[in-house]
């Protein structure tokens, strides 16, 4: 068989055509979900978690993490009380993993998360709650 600039244009075409066709079939096996599901309702409501960050960093005393072997230790400071809101287990590489925790302190300000359940790698602990008539927000990066 002779290579003429005829069979080129017929193998450049046909390998461009094989190429993109690959690429479609990748693109539709990729998961390209948002963060969150809301993301334009939370962009509006952004001033609010911003107060919320200024709130945290005024405080006192900051809230501690210690992480243990079966669990997240999470101590508030010790001189707020009515403590509640939410902690919220966010998992970067699976949506489907986040978890919501609703706040329960002890007699100490403390509360103890479980880690049984949770795949291994990168989450991030967010924490929101309410003293009184303030509301604050901490989040910490946690490696299982």
């Amino acid at each position: 068989m002779k290579f003429n600039w005829g069979t080129g244009i017929a193998l450049f075409y046909t390998l461009f055509v094989l190429v993109l066709v690959f690429q479609v079939i990748k693109s539709t096996q990729y998961d390209n979900s948002l963060v969150t599901k809301d993301y334009y309702a939370e962009d509006q409501r952004y001033q609010e978690h911003y107060v919320k960050l200024l709130n945290s960093q005024s405080l006192q005393q900051d809230v501690a993490f210690k992480r243990g072997i079966h669990a997240v230790e999470v101590q508030f400071p010790g001189d707020m009380t009515g403590i509640s809101g939410d902690v919220f287990l966010f998992c970067p590489s699976d949506s489907r993993q986040d978890k919501h925790i609703p706040i329960a302190t002890d007699s100490a300000n403390s509360m103890s998360i479980p880690l049984e359940g949770l795949k291994r790698g990168k989450w991030t602990l967010k924490v929101d709650w309410k003293s009184g008539d303030k509301t604050f927000y901490k989040e910490e990066v946690l490696i299982i």
